[in-house]
């Protein structure tokens, strides 16, 4: 019988990861060990969810996982964030931590830049998600009794209404036909307050419907606004 691999989840708070993690803790050949998050040192935030922290650290004691964070400048450098994420897996790997797994679904170009940020540490990665279809996702979330709301969209995709909306098959009704099911190309991000693994559901408002705008260093097309809900604990 092989040995289980120990496992650090790329944890965003988001629907994406919940279901990679909820279809990992099936497979006896795999144990999520840590849960692993970038976030922004100024505003205390998951990077693009802009999601609290504190949430954040709600997430994972309900998970009874230990919560490794990697604090980031906003829009860091390239070589910075490979530096960080280079000493937080080395780390890990020194832990007994032997594979990081993701929620990526389908972006080739992101998936090649994780395994090669891997090798350089002797780790592999693990992609429960990959190639699989969207809309059967988003029916699998609903399915596999995981809550996630719409926390942020980007305004070329989505409208500001959409925000609080619960990730489910009516959500896959009201849909513009050219966003992912999954906001896989950046359209949207969820934040998920209860799940099968969770010990209780995480209590939480609905607050400040805030407008932000980021443009690339070099002015490129995906410049865009984006409109985020704050999420708060009850």
């Amino acid at each position: 019988m092989n040995d289980t691999a120990n496992v650090v989840m790329n944890w965003s708070s988001g629907k994406d990861a919940a279901l990679a993690y909820h279809l990992l803790a099936t497979q006896n050949d795999f144990k999520v060990t840590h849960l692993l998050t970038t976030l922004s040192e100024e505003h205390d935030r998951i990077f693009m969810h802009g999601v609290r922290e504190t949430l954040l650290d709600t997430q994972a004691v309900r998970m009874g996982l230990p919560l490794l964070k990697v604090k980031l400048p906003a829009s860091p450098a390239d070589d910075l964030y490979k530096q960080a994420m280079h000493n937080a897996l080395t780390n890990l790997k020194a832990q007994g931590v032997s594979v990081a797994a993701y929620g990526d679904i389908f972006l080739e170009d992101l998936k090649i830049y994780r395994e090669q940020q891997l090798t350089q540490v002797g780790m592999t990665g693990l992609f429960p998600l990959w190639k699989k279809d969207t809309r059967e996702l988003v029916e699998l979330v609903e399915d596999s009794g995981i809550e996630a709301i719409i926390v942020c969209v980007n305004e070329k995709y989505l409208g500001k209404e959409f925000l609080g909306r619960k990730i489910d098959r009516a959500f896959l009704s009201a849909l513009p036909g050219n966003v992912d099911p999954c906001g896989e190309n950046g359209e949207f991000h969820t934040f998920v307050h209860n799940a099968p693994f969770f010990s209780s559901p995480i209590p939480i408002t609905m607050g400040e419907v805030v407008h932000r705008t980021y443009a690339s260093p070099q002015g490129s097309a995906w410049d865009t606004g984006f409109y985020f809900m704050d999420v708060n604990l009850e």
